[in-house]
């Protein structure tokens, strides 16, 4: 039996581990007997270090927006670049436009005399024809200037596309959501304002400056030079100006515009409107100018509710449906009242033309 103190001890110094385990700690046990008649002691292991504290979050991480992701990074030349690549894409699609129109340049241009042809024939003038005063006016007019008109408002889907596909990479992914109602929208009202200055602003513009001379010793004869000259300028004008909404829309998906800014200063709007109105309108009389601010108004409306929209789409909030409707009913009611109210008692009703309810 070896004596205890010939045992063979751990290598190491004394109440050290050995070498790759955990240190010890000693204390004292009064069940536990050392065999060396010192105090009690027994070996056990010290309790971890705790783990060292994560790192702070860099600047590029605390500034992070999730929505941020997708977005694309580009410098200024390829901005350029990119501009580029779409103007030259846009000018494919219209000269592919133009080409389709050059095929029915005759039968547009039918279409485009009608509303001075139908002018002259109310003021009695006859032949109700338009004046040739140039040799090179009619073809100018009916094969360059007419199909490239007509190549604006077919392609428009297709130019505005470009444009939104060129700010499309500077928005939030999910802002990009509104390619399809943004092209679709624009082209819509754009075209629509187009038909508006067609069968209303147009004609009534024409009977009533035709009109101006009759009694006067005046014959009004009307050049294919300055008559195509106005229907553009009225026709575009009435193109650009029912944007009114989208553009709203845009500043509001930027945030520049809000629903509560927009109807706080409803009455500045209604006046810009007016004053608008009065610019563009090709007659100076309050009757066209009045004509050509309503729909400019309505489209106004529409713009706010647009924005309101967006905005409740932000914040995860349902359309108050009910609150619409419990508005919007009485008046459609008042409208409809006011409107059986003249047919029984003066005869009106609904007719082909402007303003579609007459006698």
């Amino acid at each position: 039996m070896v004596p205890p103190e010939q045992e063979e001890k751990p290598s190491g110094a004394e109440g050290e581990a050995p070498s790759g385990s955990e240190p010890y700690k000693y204390y004292d046990d009064p069940y536990v007997d050392s065999g060396d008649g010192g105090s009690p002691s027994t070996a056990v292991p010290a309790p971890a270090a705790p783990p060292p504290p994560p790192p702070p979050p860099s600047d590029d991480a605390a500034d992070h927006d999730p929505d941020e992701d997708g977005m694309v990074r580009m410098s200024f030349f390829e901005h350029l670049d990119e501009l580029r690549h779409r103007l030259l894409h846009a000018a494919v699609g219209l000269v592919v436009a133009f080409a389709l129109s050059l095929t029915f340049a005759n039968r547009l241009w039918d279409i485009i005399a009608r509303p001075a042809v139908s002018a002259l024939t109310q003021l009695k003038v006859d032949p109700p024809e338009l004046a040739q005063i140039a040799p090179l006016e009619f073809f100018n007019i009916v094969w360059l200037k007419l199909p490239l008109l007509t190549a604006i408002f077919v392609g428009s889907p297709w130019l505005l596309y470009q444009v939104w596909a060129f700010i499309a990479p500077g928005l939030y992914k999910k802002e990009r959501r509104w390619a399809g109602p943004f092209v679709l929208a624009s082209a819509g009202l754009f075209i629509a304002g187009g038909l508006f200055a067609y069968f209303v602003v147009f004609r009534f513009a024409l009977v009533f400056l035709l009109g101006l001379g009759i009694g006067n010793h005046v014959r009004p004869v009307v050049s294919v030079e300055s008559y195509f000259d106005v229907f553009v300028n009225v026709t575009l004008g009435c193109g650009v100006v029912f944007e009114l909404p989208v553009l709203m829309f845009f500043l509001a998906l930027i945030r520049i515009l809000s629903s509560g800014f927009l109807l706080r200063n409803i009455r500045y709007g209604i006046l810009a409107i007016f004053a608008l109105a009065a610019i563009i309108t090709p007659t100076p009389d309050i009757f066209n100018m009045v004509l050509f601010a309503m729909p400019m108004i309505a489209l106004f409306f529409v713009g706010i509710l647009a924005v309101y929209l967006l905005e409740l789409n932000r914040e995860n909030r349902r359309f108050p449906w009910g609150k619409i409707l419990m508005y919007l009913l009485p008046i459609l009611a008042a409208i409809g009242a006011f409107m059986y109210y003249l047919h029984v008692k003066y005869g009106y009703h609904f007719v082909k033309q402007f303003p579609w309810f007459g006698r």
